[in-house]
């Protein structure tokens, strides 16, 4: 038996790659989501309000020692206990905007912290409110240098999205299952969707290249 079967990759690829849709779209609102969130839970942090700090730890560290799995599971086999019915689509895309949340908040207050305080302290002598000394000067600064940490995550939330054909998502992956179980053949399948997730990745590393050269120039 062949490690890897050419003709059967060929003829399967386009039904493999016609689960992309939810393999970038679960990943990229994820991102979204969990950016915002991140932002509000680093901030959260950073306050010196104690119980604000408090919460946004714990978020923190209990999404970072969890499985992502685990969280994918109690979320679509979980919930229906409570009496609440989500679609499989709509439990991945909770699942990875939380989970990513938790590291983009990490990545969001280093870069916070790394902005020189001086530049604070002179919007706020000069009498601009704590908001748009946030929005117009701080976090400007920070993204410029969060885009390579960020980048990374988007990257793991795009491999990440696999887990979502544990339960029924039609992404590239249980597309991919689907055809080697119905060929006997697995291997080839899945170096297939292997390829497929490498040559995403690459796209997506492009992407960020421009952008860091883009900041570097402003």
């Amino acid at each position: 038996m062949r490690l890897f079967d050419s003709q059967l990759a060929i003829e399967n690829v386009w039904f493999v790659l016609s689960g992309l849709r939810y393999t970038l779209g679960i990943a990229l609102v994820s991102f979204i989501l969990g950016l915002c969130l991140g932002v509000l839970v680093a901030l959260m942090r950073l306050s010196s309000i104690r119980i604000f700090q408090m919460a946004a730890k714990l978020h923190v560290s209990f999404m970072r020692g969890t499985p992502t799995i685990v969280f994918l599971f109690l979320l679509y086999f979980g919930l229906p206990y409570l009496g609440i019915q989500l679609s499989a689509i709509v439990c991945s895309i909770l699942c990875f905007s939380i989970a990513s949340s938790a590291y983009i908040s990490e990545i969001v207050r280093s870069s916070l912290l790394a902005v020189d305080g001086g530049q604070a302290e002179a919007a706020i002598s000069l009498g601009l409110p704590y908001h748009l000394v946030l929005s117009k000067v701080l976090l400007p600064q920070a993204f410029r240098i969060a885009v390579p940490p960020l980048s990374n995550v988007l990257l793991d939330l795009i491999k990440g999205t696999s887990l979502t054909a544990m339960i029924t998502v039609p992404d590239i992956f249980q597309n991919a299952k689907i055809v080697g179980g119905r060929e006997f053949d697995y291997m080839t399948m899945y170096i297939l969707v292997a390829l497929i997730y490498w040559g995403i990745c690459i796209v997506f590393e492009k992407f960020q290249a421009i952008l860091e050269g883009k900041m570097v120039l402003k």
